[in-house]
């Protein structure tokens, strides 16, 4: 059985936020909202990911294609597609998941409707980010989170976010998820480090049970020309590795609290970096991009 707050929520519906939960965040967000929640339903979303796997996955390959190496694609490739998949992965570079994502469009035949939780900051507060998010993302970075600090007021919003969360990954056809457990990028220490993992993560794969596949990347930097450029001069490789299923049973047969939560999110990070492990060996020498 799943916990009484999943079984709340129809999977067949489409959840909205409460009206507290909505005026809790500025007009100007309310509107990003809106516009990005529509972006992720019904011939919307269809059209968004057609423009994800023919045109957004194309330039990500155009870019990378000389830089590129991928382990363990079959097991993207071989998940259930009934079954949401969340994908959880390091995170050094506002790259990441856009790379991660072309190379799912381009090396599996699944079905993949995307979906990237992320910071509302700029993203949903600002008209350029809305116009960032259609054309890096084609606005699958949803839904959105406010939790930037001295805004604790929007964060009435973010219980919304974590029931829509919750419902994308426990039903919908070729869902997948992409998340980071850190919960910011790591700025620090080397690419084979990782920030401590957050529990709502944790909280989210509790409630929902979907399949979950750890992910390491390397390689990406932040320097959006400098990357770019770098697939014809020689820049540092990147590497994609996807993991096994993780089997998470035994988390399940405890309570739902925070504690739980905790355990589940601190096991993917060791999963992510077990794969890192895998990467150092075959590539400790590569630089490190900026």
């Amino acid at each position: 059985m799943r916990p009484d707050s999943l079984q709340k929520a129809d999977p067949g519906s489409i959840l909205l936020p409460e009206q507290t939960e909505i005026e809790a965040i500025s007009p100007v967000e309310r509107l990003g909202f809106r516009l990005a929640h529509k972006m992720n339903l019904g011939a919307w979303k269809r059209l968004m990911t057609f423009c994800q796997r023919h045109i957004g996955s194309l330039w990500i390959f155009l870019s990378t294609y000389n830089l590129m190496n991928v382990f363990g694609i079959e097991n993207v490739e071989n998940s259930e597609i009934e079954n949401p998949l969340i994908l959880v992965a390091n995170h050094r570079s506002f790259f990441d998941m856009y790379t991660v994502s072309s190379v799912i469009f381009r090396r599996t035949r699944r079905p993949v409707k995307l979906f990237f939780p992320v910071r509302a900051k700029f993203f949903y507060d600002n008209p350029v980010g809305w116009l960032v998010n259609l054309v890096m993302g084609w606005f699958s970075m949803y839904p959105p989170f406010f939790r930037e600090a001295g805004e604790i007021k929007k964060r009435e919003f973010d219980k919304y976010s974590i029931r829509r969360l919750i419902q994308l990954a426990s039903s919908g056809s070729g869902h997948v998820i992409g998340f980071h457990p850190e919960g910011k990028r790591n700025l620090e220490g080397g690419p084979y480090d990782l920030l401590p993992a957050q529990p709502g993560i944790g909280k989210v794969i509790y409630a929902a049970r979907p399949q979950v596949i750890p992910v390491f990347i390397a390689g990406l930097g932040n320097n959006l020309p400098k990357q770019i450029l770098g697939n014809w001069t020689g820049g540092p490789k990147i590497r994609i590795w996807f993991g096994q299923p993780l089997d998470l049973a035994k988390f399940y047969e405890k309570d739902d609290r925070l504690r739980t939560h905790k355990e589940i999110a601190d096991d993917l990070r060791e999963a992510i970096l077990e794969l890192g492990e895998k990467d150092r060996a075959l590539y400790s020498n590569e630089a490190v991009p900026d």
